[in-house]
């Protein structure tokens, strides 16, 4: 097996492993990842996000993507895990637990005080991997999120004068 970042020519790869984290998360309906906008967002002059992809004897079986955070009350950087996927034949072999290792490598070599992530209560499998390798779930916080008309409509009603630029 192999772990390496992922490249823009991987684009077409990463949107199949989202489409197929998506049906198994029951959101398939939500996916709407393209390879362009991949490659805009995760290629582009100001990336977003990173990926990592895992190759078994050359083939694509799973990938992490992951983004900084900041922490204001610790003072340091973060990542935020935004997806981590195995595909289904090639579960239970290591490889969720290399992906999620080369995650946090690659935080404590950038110096961030932690590695975050969100999943599916249901996700029972997924949790127990979780707490087998010492995380902890934030039992007091929910996640919130604002997306389409309602995130339109507040940004609607921020200041003209704030200012900010796109550079």
């Amino acid at each position: 097996m192999k772990i390496r970042p992922c490249r823009s020519d991987d684009a077409e790869t990463l949107v199949a492993m989202i489409r197929e984290l998506a049906v198994y998360e029951k959101l398939e309906a939500f996916a709407q990842a393209t390879p362009d906008a991949l490659r805009t967002h995760l290629f582009g002059p100001r990336p977003s996000a990173e990926a990592i992809l895992a190759e078994q004897d050359g083939v694509p079986v799973g990938f992490a993507l992951f983004f900084s955070t900041f922490s204001t009350f610790r003072g340091q950087p973060g990542l935020y895990l935004e997806d981590i996927f195995v595909r289904e034949t090639h579960r239970n072999r290591g490889i969720g637990k290399a992906l999620l290792a080369t995650v946090a490598r690659i935080a404590v070599e950038r110096g961030c005080g932690r590695v975050e992530w969100s999943v599916l209560d249901w996700n029972a499998p997924s949790i127990a991997f979780y707490r087998s390798l010492g995380a902890e779930p934030m039992d007091e916080w929910t996640v919130q999120r604002l997306h389409e008309e309602p995130l339109a409509r507040l940004a609607a009603l921020s200041p003209s004068s704030f200012g900010m630029t796109s550079e």
